[in-house]
């Protein structure tokens, strides 16, 4: 069985990632767009997954910033999919550091 974007998956599926587009806090009067690919599934406990990442958001304002994160659990958005959820903050560069939150893309696979 070939799963892709338009599968509708109930459970878990174990080789799966999911991307983002986002946009750092507002600091110092700019922001950093953060585009994101996480790891495949990282099991948890309790039959569920999260998934690690780590990056550096887009130049700007005459710098960078880097970041590592791990996401929440596995959210079901229906149709046989999921998303998860994501808060965390870039390294500190040029004095100061960013905020990033928000939801992932949708992936198939429920859990």
């Amino acid at each position: 069985m070939t799963i892709s974007k338009d599968t509708f998956v109930p459970g878990f599926v174990p080789e799966h990632n999911h991307g983002s587009v986002d946009y750092t806090s507002v600091v110092q009067g700019h922001v950093h767009q953060c585009l994101d690919v996480t790891s495949p599934p990282i099991r948890t406990a309790d039959g569920g997954h999260i998934h690690y990442t780590e990056g550096y958001v887009l130049f700007e304002n005459g710098h960078k910033h880097y970041y590592k994160a791990y996401s929440g659990p596995a959210i079901p958005v229906g149709n046989g999919m999921h998303v998860h959820y994501y808060d965390f903050y870039t390294s500190t560069d040029d004095g100061h550091n960013h905020h990033v939150q928000g939801v992932d893309m949708p992936a198939p696979g429920t859990k």
